[in-house]
C-alpha cells in the first residue's frame, strides 16, 4: 500500500495483467475521470467521457461525490481496485450517484466492449469530505 496525507492507496489487484498492474500503480490518485474536462468552477467539475468500441480510459481515482449519466447506450467492462471485474450494459439516461467520506475512494478503469461509441457526462462536486485530486 502507498500512503499520502489523505489516502492509503491499495496495491494493484493480483488478477490484473503486468501491464495493468504497472498502470494501476502509476495512476494512483489520478483524478482524470473523463476524456475531457468540459467545465470547472469552485464548486463542480463537468467531464465528458467518450470511448469508441474497444477504447479504454485507464485507471483513475474518484474521491469526490459525483454522478454520471449515460448519454448513449452500450456496454463496458471495469476493473476495480478490489479485484472485481464488472460487465455492464447502459441505456441512454442511466444515472448513478456516488458519495465518499473522508479518505474514501474508488479506483477503476473502463473499456467500451460494445460496437458503438459510449458517451457519459460526469459531474464532480468539489466541496465535500475530500479535496479534489489533480484533474490531469
Amino acid at each position: 500500500m502507498t500512503q499520502n496525507s489523505d489516502f492509503v492507496w491499495p496495491n494493484p489487484p493480483a488478477n490484473l495483467s503486468a501491464h495493468d498492474r504497472a498502470e494501476f500503480e502509476a495512476n494512483l490518485g489520478r483524478g482524470l475521470v473523463g476524456t475531457q474536462l468540459v467545465s470547472e468552477t469552485d464548486r463542480v467539475r463537468v467531464w465528458a467521457l467518450a470511448l469508441q468500441p474497444g477504447e479504454r480510459i485507464g485507471f483513475h481515482t474518484h474521491v469526490l461525490d459525483y454522478f454520471w449519466t449515460a448519454v448513449t447506450g452500450g456496454s463496458a467492462r471495469s476493473q476495480y481496485a478490489d479485484g472485481r471485474v464488472a460487465e455492464v450494459s447502459y441505456k441512454p439516461g442511466d444515472t448513478q450517484h456516488h458519495a465518499y467520506g473522508s479518505g474514501e475512494f474508488m479506483i477503476h478503469d473502463l473499456t467500451n466492449t460494445g460496437d458503438t461509441e459510449l458517451v457519459f457526462t460526469t459531474v464532480e462536486f468539489k466541496q465535500g469530505a475530500n479535496a479534489p485530486l489533480p484533474a490531469a
